[in-house]
C-alpha cells in the first residue's frame, strides 16, 4: 500500500534567515565573509561584461573556477561543521547492518517514507556519497521532499561540483527543489549559487532570471519575501558600485547605455518592492531615500502609502499565523477566504502554497486549490503541476486522481501519459473498494470521449471495450479479494457499458448480455434495475424484448412489484393484443396476490410478536401486584410488617424471583451463633447432637432489627430529569456521599446523593445523584467512564425502563467511522498520553479512548479519533505494524462487526411430554460445577418426564398445587430438618 509523504515541518513566520545550516557565530561570520568575496568577484566579472573592454579590471582576474571554488567553500562552511575521519569500529559495523536492513525493507515496500529518510541519513553518515545520491533520487521520484532534505542534498552536491557539467547538475536539482513546495530559503540559495557562475556564458542573465522567478514565487510573502528582494537589490547595487569609478571616463552614450541603465535597475527594484505590502517597509523606504541621489518621486510615495494601508489589512491574519501552532489549518483557511474575496490571483496562489507547506497531507486543501486553478487561472503548466503534487502528497485520495485525469484531458496531454497516470492511481493504495470503482469510471469516461462512434470500428473503441473488461476483472479479483466486496453492488460500470453498446454502438445483443449478467449478481429483486433495462430496450430494442423483460420483472421483483405490474399493464394497454393483455392481467394478479399473502403473513407474525411482548409486560405487572398483595397479607409482627413495607417501596418494581432464590434472599440474614457452631462442628450432612435453637419469633425480631439499621432509599420518579444514575463504583468505597459530592458539584448544585446499601449495610456500588437544575444533570453525563478509585464510573440518565421500554442507553457507534481508528495489541502499560504522543505525529487527535473492563483494567485496545478522514488514513498506513514497548500493534479504520441480538427464550416441547420451559444458562453456558447442592429431602419435584441434571431420575411428581402451597421455612425450621436426619 502506498503511503504519503510525512508532513512538512511548520513554516516559521519569523524573520527570514539566509544561512539555515550555519552553526555558531564563527561559522556564520566565516560564511558571510566568503560569500562577500564571491559576490565581489562575481560583480567584477559582471561589470566587465556589462561595461565592455573599455574598463580595465585593475584587481586580480576572475575566472569561472574561482567563483565555483569560493562558493563551494562557502557552502562547505555552512553545511559541514568539520572534517570527519571514519574508522572501522563497532559503530560503523552497526550502521552497515542497519543500512542493509533498510535497503531490504525498501525492496519490500518502496513507499515507506521514514525508511527512506533513515537510509539517507546513515549513508551520509558513512560517507557513501554515490549511494546517498541514488537513495535521494529514488525518494524524490516517489515523494516530494521537505525544505530541510533539499537543502542538505543541495549543499552536498555543491561541495562535490568541480566543473561546468556538475554546475548544470546542481541547477537541475534546484529546479526540482523549487517545484515541490514554496521554499524562500531554497530560492535564496539558488540565487546565491547562480552568482558563483556569473563568469560563464549567459551567467549574468542566469542570475537575473533566477531572482526574477524567485520574486514571482515568493516575492509577495509578507514575512519571508523581504530576503529575496534585498539579495536581488544588493546584487544589482554591487554592480553599480563596481562600475561607478570608471563611469566618468565613459562617453555620454556609453555611460547612458551601461552605467545609467544599471542604476535604473536598482531604482526599479526599490520602486517595485515599495509597492508591495511587506514587513519592515519603513526601513526599505528610508534606505531608498538615503541611497537615491534625487528626491523620491511622488508616484512612488503614493504606491508606498497604498502598500502600507494594505499591510494593515493583512496584519491580523499574519499575526494569527505567528501566534498559532502548526499546522494552523484554520488560520490559513481564514486567510484564504480573505484573499479570495479580494481576488488577486498571485496572492491567492501564494497563500495556498504557504498553507500547503504545513498541511500537505490535507486532501481538501489540495482539492480547493486545484479547483481554483482549473476554474480561474487555467494555465496548463501551473494546473498540471499542482495536480501532480497533490497526488504525490495524498495518493490515497481518489478524488485527487480523478481531478488529475480530467485536468490532463482538458489540457490535451498525450494519451500515453494519461494511461501511465491511471496505472499509478491503481497502485496508490485506496482505503475503500468504492474508490477503485470511482477511478475506473473516471478513466472509462475519458476513453469513451476519445472514440469516434461514427465509425463502425476503431482502435479507440476496441481499447474502450478492453478497458471495460479489464475493469470488471480487476474489481472481481483484486478489489474483492482485498475488501471482500467489489465496491460496485449496483454494477454501475456494467450499466454504463451496456448503455454505450446500445446507444452509441447499436449493439443491443451485447447490451442484453451485460444486463443478464447484472441481474445474476443479486439485482433481480430491485424494480429500478428492471425498469432501467426496460427503458433501454424501449429506446434501442424492440417490443418483444420489452415485454419479456417486464414479465421477468413481475416474477422477480420484491421491493416494488406494484410499480412493475403497472408498467407492464400500461405497455400492453397501448401496444399489446388481447392475448397479451390477458396474459399480463393473469401474471400481475397472481403475483400481487402472492405478494399480499406474504405481506399478511409477515404482518400477522409481527402482530403476534407484539402481542407476546404485551402479554409479557402484563404478566410482569400481574406478578408485581400479586407479590405486593401477598406481602400486605403477612402480618407476623409489627416490626416484620414495617420491614416488608420498606422493601416494597424500594424494590417493588423488581420481577418476582424463583421460589428457591426468594427463600435464599429472605434468609440472607446471618444465622444465630449457635447454628454457626453447629455447622462448624458437625458439617452440613454430618451427625449432630441436640443443640438449643432460638425460637423463630426471636430470630425474626433480630432480622427486623438488622433491617431497621439499613437506610432505605426512596426515589421520586418525578425528579428523573434532574437525577443521574451512577454505577460500577467500588464496593469498598467508604462514605460514597462524601467522596462523590466534590466530583459532581463541578457540574452544578447537588441536592442529594443517595447511595444504595444491601440488607447487611454493604455499599452495592451504585447511587442516585440529584441536582437542582436539569442542565447540571446533563453536564454530569459527561463524567461517564471517569476513573474513580481505579474503576470507570458509569453515569447514565435516570429513566424507568418499565415506563419507557424504548429508551436506549448510550453505546459507542458500531458503524463505519472513517475518521476513527481501532488500535489493538497495545501493551497494558501504555497510557493515554503515550498513545496520543505517537498518534499526534500523523494529524490532529480529537479524542483517544482506552478500552477497559468494568474494573478499569486496560484490554490492550483503543479508539483514536482524528480531525478528518485523510489524517486517519495516513495514520493507518504509518502506524499499522508499529512496535510499542515490544508489542506489535494493529491499526485499522473503526468498523466494528454487527452485534447479534440475543435470542429470546422460547418454549419448547419435550419429547413425549407436555411443554416445559427451556433451561436458560448464563452467557458462558452450563458450567461443569452446576451441581445440585440442595439436600434430596428438600428438593421440589420436577415436571413429569423431566430428567434430573445430576443423580438418579426423580420420583413421581407431586401435584403442582401442592408444591406451590408449601409454607416457607425459616433458618430454624431448616436446622430442625437437618437434626432430624
Amino acid at each position: 500500500m502506498a503511503t504519503a509523504a510525512a508532513a512538512s515541518p511548520s513554516e516559521p513566520e519569523a524573520e527570514p534567515k539566509t544561512g539555515p545550516n550555519a552553526e555558531g557565530e564563527e561559522d556564520e561570520v566565516k560564511a558571510a565573509r566568503t560569500r562577500g568575496q564571491v559576490l565581489t568577484r562575481a560583480v567584477a566579472a559582471a561589470t566587465y561584461k556589462t561595461m565592455g573592454p573599455g574598463w580595465d579590471q585593475q584587481e586580480e582576474g576572475v575566472s569561472e573556477s574561482d567563483g565555483d571554488e569560493e562558493y563551494a567553500m562557502a557552502s562547505s562552511a555552512e553545511s559541514s561543521p568539520g572534517e570527519y575521519e571514519w574508522e572501522y569500529d563497532e559503530e560503523e559495523e552497526k550502521n552497515q547492518l542497519e543500512i542493509e536492513r533498510l535497503e531490504e525493507q525498501l525492496s519490500i515496500n518502496i513507499y515507506d517514507y521514514n525508511c527512506h529518510v533513515d537510509l539517507i541519513r546513515l549513508l551520509r553518515l558513512e560517507g557513501e556519497l554515490s549511494k546517498v545520491r541514488t537513495a535521494r533520487q529514488k525518494m524524490s521520484e516517489i515523494f516530494p521532499l521537505t525544505e530541510e532534505l533539499w537543502l542538505e542534498w543541495l549543499h552536498d552536491e555543491i561541495s562535490m561540483a568541480l566543473d561546468g557539467l556538475d554546475r548544470e547538475h546542481v541547477y537541475d536539482l534546484f529546479e526540482k527543489a523549487v517545484k515541490d513546495y514554496i521554499c524562500p530559503n531554497i530560492w535564496l540559495e539558488y540565487g546565491q549559487y547562480s552568482v558563483g557562475g556569473i563568469g560563464q556564458k549567459g551567467g549574468l542573465e542566469k542570475v537575473r532570471s533566477v531572482f526574477e522567478r524567485a520574486l514571482s514565487s515568493v516575492g509577495l510573502h509578507m514575512t519571508k519575501g523581504l530576503a529575496i528582494w534585498e539579495a536581488y537589490r544588493e546584487f544589482e547595487s554591487a554592480i553599480v558600485e563596481a562600475a561607478r569609478p570608471i563611469a566618468g571616463f565613459l562617453s555620454p552614450f556609453d555611460r547612458e547605455q551601461t552605467f545609467d541603465s544599471q542604476l535604473e535597475k536598482v531604482h526599479s527594484l526599490f520602486r517595485r518592492q515599495l509597492a508591495i505590502p511587506l514587513y519592515d517597509m519603513e526601513a526599505t523606504f528610508a534606505e531608498y531615500e538615503e541611497w537615491s541621489e534625487e528626491p523620491v518621486p511622488e508616484s512612488v510615495i503614493q504606491n508606498y502609502n497604498k502598500a502600507l494601508q494594505q499591510l494593515e489589512k493583512y496584519k491580523p491574519y499574519e499575526e494569527a499565523l505567528l501566534q498559532a501552532e502548526a499546522p494552523r489549518l484554520a488560520e490559513y483557511q481564514a486567510y484564504i477566504d480573505f484573499e479570495m474575496k479580494i481576488g488577486d490571483p498571485a496572492r491567492i496562489q501564494l497563500i495556498f502554497e504557504r498553507a500547503l507547506v504545513e498541511n500537505c497531507l490535507v486532501p481538501d486543501l489540495w482539492i480547493r486549490y486545484s479547483q481554483y486553478l482549473d476554474r480561474q487561472l487555467k494555465v496548463k503548466d501551473l494546473v498540471l503541476s499542482v495536480h501532480n503534487r497533490a497526488v504525490r502528497n495524498c495518493p490515497w485520495t481518489v478524488a485527487l486522481w480523478s481531478r488529475y485525469l480530467l485536468a490532463m484531458e482538458r489540457h490535451g496531454v498525450e494519451h500515453r501519459v494519461i494511461a501511465v497516470t491511471f496505472e499509478k492511481a491503481l497502485s496508490a493504495g485506496f482505503i475503500q473498494a468504492t474508490d477503485y470503482v470511482e477511478i475506473w469510471q473516471a478513466y472509462l469516461d475519458y476513453l469513451r470521449r476519445r472514440v469516434d462512434f461514427k465509425q463502425d470500428s476503431s482502435k479507440e473503441l476496441e481499447e474502450l471495450r478492453s478497458a471495460f473488461s479489464r475493469a470488471l476483472e480487476y474489481l472481481k479479483q483484486e478489489v474483492e479479494e482485498r475488501f471482500n466486496e467489489s465496491g460496485d453492488p449496483s454494477c454501475m460500470i456494467m450499466q454504463n457499458w451496456a448503455r454505450i453498446e446500445a446507444r452509441l454502438c447499436n449493439n443491443m445483443q451485447k447490451a442484453r448480455e451485460l444486463w443478464d449478467s447484472i441481474m445474476t449478481k443479486g439485482n433481480a429483486k430491485y424494480a429500478n434495475m428492471w425498469l432501467e433495462y426496460y427503458n433501454l430496450e424501449r429506446a434501442h430494442g424492440d417490443t418483444q424484448h420489452c415485454r419479456k423483460a417486464l414479465h421477468r420483472a413481475v416474477q422477480c421483483t420484491s421491493d416494488y412489484p406494484e410499480h412493475v405490474c403497472e408498467v407492464l399493464l400500461t405497455m400492453e394497454r397501448t401496444e399489446g393484443t388481447l392475448e397479451d393483455w390477458d396474459i399480463a392481467i393473469q401474471k400481475t394478479e397472481t403475483r400481487l396476490a402472492r405478494v399480499n399473502e406474504q405481506r399478511i403473513k409477515a404482518a400477522e407474525k409481527e402482530a403476534a410478536l407484539a402481542q407476546q411482548e404485551e402479554e409479557k409486560v402484563e404478566r410482569k405487572r400481574a406478578r408485581a401486584e400479586k407479590k405486593a398483595l401477598k406481602k400486605k397479607k403477612k402480618t407476623r409482627g409489627m416490626d416484620k410488617h414495617k420491614a416488608d413495607e420498606d422493601d416494597e417501596k424500594e424494590w417493588g418494581d423488581d420481577e418476582e424471583e424463583p421460589p428457591s432464590k426468594r427463600r435464599r434472599v429472605e434468609n440472607s440474614i446471618p444465622p444465630p451463633a449457635e447454628t454457626q457452631d453447629l455447622e462448624a462442628e458437625t458439617g452440613l450432612f454430618g451427625k449432630s447432637v441436640p443443640v438449643d435453637v432460638d425460637p423463630p419469633s426471636k430470630q425474626k425480631e433480630r432480622a427486623a432489627a438488622l433491617k431497621r439499621d439499613v437506610p432505605k432509599v426512596l426515589h421520586d420518579s418525578t425528579k428523573d430529569s434532574v437525577t443521574v444514575f451512577v454505577s460500577n463504583l467500588p464496593y469498598s468505597m467508604g462514605e460514597p456521599d462524601t467522596k462523590l459530592r466534590p466530583l459532581f458539584e463541578a457540574c452544578g448544585e447537588v441536592v442529594d446523593i443517595r447511595p444504595i446499601f444491601s440488607n447487611r449495610g454493604d455499599f452495592r456500588g451504585y447511587c442516585y445523584v440529584e441536582f437542582k437544575e436539569e442542565k447540571s444533570a446533563l453536564q454530569a453525563l459527561e463524567l461517564d467512564r471517569k476513573n474513580v478509585e481505579g474503576r470507570p464510573m458509569f453515569v447514565s440518565p435516570c429513566v424507568d425502563k418499565n415506563k419507557n421500554p424504548d429508551f436506549k442507553v448510550f453505546r459507542y457507534s458500531t458503524a463505519l467511522e472513517k475518521h476513527k481508528l481501532f488500535v489493538s495489541g497495545l501493551p497494558f502499560s501504555c497510557t493515554k498520553e503515550e498513545l496520543e504522543e505517537i498518534c499526534r505525529a500523523h494529524g490532529t487527535v480529537r479524542d483517544i479512548r482506552l478500552v477497559t473492563n468494568r474494573a478499569g483494567r486496560p484490554k490492550g485496545l483503543a479508539y483514536v479519533e482524528y480531525e478528518n478522514e485523510s489524517q486517519a488514513s495516513q495514520a493507518v498506513m504509518k502506524m499499522d505494524g508499529m512496535t510499542i514497548k515490544e508489542n506489535v500493534i494493529k491499526v485499522a479504520i473503526s468498523n466494528p462487526p454487527q452485534r447479534k441480538a440475543p435470542e429470546k427464550p422460547e418454549a419448547r416441547k419435550a419429547p413425549g411430554g407436555p411443554m416445559v420451559p427451556r433451561q436458560i444458562y448464563g452467557a458462558r453456558g452450563k458450567g461443569r460445577t452446576q451441581l445440585a447442592l440442595l439436600p434430596r429431602a428438600l428438593r421440589r419435584p420436577s415436571a413429569p418426564g423431566a430428567q434430573a441434571e445430576n443423580g438418579p431420575a426423580p420420583q413421581p411428581a407431586v401435584p403442582t398445587s401442592a408444591a406451590t402451597e408449601a409454607p416457607k421455612m425459616s433458618n430454624a425450621d431448616f436446622a430442625k430438618l437437618l437434626l432430624r436426619k
